[in-house]
């Protein structure tokens, strides 16, 4: 053994003495260089990276002066220099920031700001919405053909940041305008002024059916009418003469904008719609209801065991639709998800999902378990490469199903949650509609870390379920979708269940399991 050693470091000391006669053409490694962490003052919410994208987003609250941010953290990867201290001093981020990142390369990122600040402005009498455009600074207002243009009082103004904007002339609730003709006025925050101007256009109708979206089961509508008034919906089958009033609890009127939504209805069924106002009917609106599909392998009924340790939950030669994490769990165990014949109708099988620590004598990571729509594309050291999504075009407004969860106490953490450790584990299912054009790369080395962001600008609906406790049996549960968008259709649904919820971020309970079974989408409220 001696002797093996020796010659060892007698062969390593050689190469050290040949180094200085040999040329070193070897290339840099390919090291891409992120921003780990940024904050700023100000903020309304955390600030989301793309790591792929090279790009950071911060997003501020409506009376932050975005021309003068300051930064309150910024943090890039590990041997890697920025070209500027973001720390100190402020930007002006109503335009991108761009940071250069060296470590043998040069990476430039991409900073931006998102500030949404509300904007309205209604009149006395007006027919259907304002239309407040910040782009252009300029307020269009509505008006019956019975109005006086010379008197037209205020009912609401809020055309900058709450509680720091003044106008002039000075407005307020209960001002009364002249608006024969263009108003420009000026707005005033920051010690900066905005130039906008209100006009008035005056209508002959003054009730409107103005948009008309059906999905499956339901069908959203948007009209107009006197903001004084009240006002109404009716539908009907195209193939009947009988118009249905809608019922009181599916229509929104604000001022003399009407929105409502109308269940129960037939997939693939042609309907007309028409807003209403008195003995006033707006225009007609013709449209049919989409089609309704059922989640495939819901019941989470067909696995493999595949090269003796790797469990995936479809069958032998099939298509899969769903995966785990149980390649990358395997490299250094065994897998921890699983089939289990503990589900809610005492036949088939459930996915067992268990966090775990994953590995031998003490080396290795924790494992959360989960299960998730995508594919587990590779491992990236003792990290995982993932692709979300499944493609899908419908909107349904429910994930519905069972799970029963046992927590346990937080024992494993990495430096980013260790006030988290002692806690009760959280297990997390959440369901998505996105506007993907591929399925969505997930990265958990937290050198190039992207992980989905409920926040971000490419979900359309998103609703989500978390529980800290203890269960003795199946419960069922429903997550109701919230839309942030009403027209566009989806492109992907992402469903992910996790027994741990900060397990991308190795952070989790040794112990926690959670079982799923059972998925269905409802279509219907």
């Amino acid at each position: 053994m001696k002797s093996n050693i020796l010659y060892i470091l007698v062969a390593i000391t050689g190469l050290f003495g040949l180094s200085g006669c040999i040329h070193n053409d070897l290339p840099y490694p390919k090291i891409t260089q992120t921003i780990t962490s940024i904050a700023a003052d100000g903020e309304s919410r955390e600030a989301y990276i793309d790591s792929l994208g090279l790009k950071a987003t911060i997003y501020l609250e409506e009376t932050t002066d975005i021309q003068n941010v300051r930064f309150t953290k910024f943090t890039v990867s590990t041997g890697g220099e920025a070209d500027m201290n973001l720390l100190e001093g402020s930007y002006d981020l109503e335009k991108p920031l761009y940071v250069s990142i060296t470590r043998y390369q040069t990476y430039i990122w991409e900073i931006n700001a998102v500030q949404n600040i509300e904007r309205y402005f209604s009149v006395e009498g007006q027919v259907g919405e304002t239309v407040v455009d910040p782009a252009a600074c300029r307020v269009i207002v509505y008006l019956p053909e019975n109005m006086d243009l010379t008197s037209v009082k205020i009912s609401e103004i809020k055309l900058g940041p709450e509680g720091i904007t003044t106008y002039v002339p000075a407005l307020y609730q209960g001002a009364t305008l002249d608006l024969t003709h263009p108003l420009r006025i000026e707005v005033i925050s920051h010690g900066r002024t905005e130039y906008w101007t209100i006009y008035a256009e005056v209508v002959e109708q003054t009730v409107g059916t103005d948009n008309v979206e059906a999905w499956s089961q339901v069908i959203w509508a948007f009209g107009s009418c006197e903001a004084d008034k009240s006002g109404s919906f009716q539908y009907k089958e195209s193939s009947s003469e009988d118009w249905i009033d809608i019922d009181s609890k599916w229509l929104t009127q604000t001022g003399g904008a009407l929105s409502c939504y109308i269940p129960h209805l037939k997939p693939l069924t042609s309907y007309d719609v028409r807003a209403l106002s008195g003995d006033e009917y707006g225009n007609i609106v013709t449209v049919t209801t989409e089609e309704t599909m059922d989640l495939p392998d819901g019941s989470f009924d067909q696995w493999w065991l595949k090269d003796g340790k790797i469990w995936c939950p479809w069958d032998e030669g099939g298509t899969p639709y769903w995966d785990t994490g149980n390649t990358g769990a395997a490299t250094l165990g065994q897998s921890n998800v699983v089939p289990t014949d503990h589900t809610v109708t005492g036949t088939g099988q459930a996915a067992e999902l268990n966090t775990k620590f994953v590995g031998i004598f003490g080396l290795g990571k924790l494992g959360a378990g989960s299960i998730y729509t995508g594919s587990f594309k590779k491992v990236d050291g003792t990290n995982g490469i993932l692709d979300f999504g499944r493609q899908f075009n419908l909107r349904p407004t429910k994930l519905r199903g069972y799970y029963q969860y046992k927590t346990a106490d937080i024992d494993y953490t990495n430096s980013e949650w260790t006030d988290l450790k002692g806690r009760p584990d959280t297990c997390h299912i959440y369901f998505a509609l996105t506007d993907w054009t591929a399925p969505y790369e997930i990265r958990t080395n937290p050198n190039n870390r992207q992980l989905f962001n409920k926040d971000a600008d490419y979900v359309i609906a998103y609703g989500e379920l978390l529980y800290s406790g203890t269960m003795d049996d199946y419960a069922p549960f429903e997550i109701e979708l919230e839309y942030r968008d009403y027209f566009t259709n989806p492109t992907y649904l992402q469903i992910t269940c996790a027994a741990s919820k900060y397990g991308d971020y190795f952070t989790g309970a040794n112990g926690a399991v959670l079982y799923v079974d059972e998925f269905s989408l409802d279509y219907d409220y």
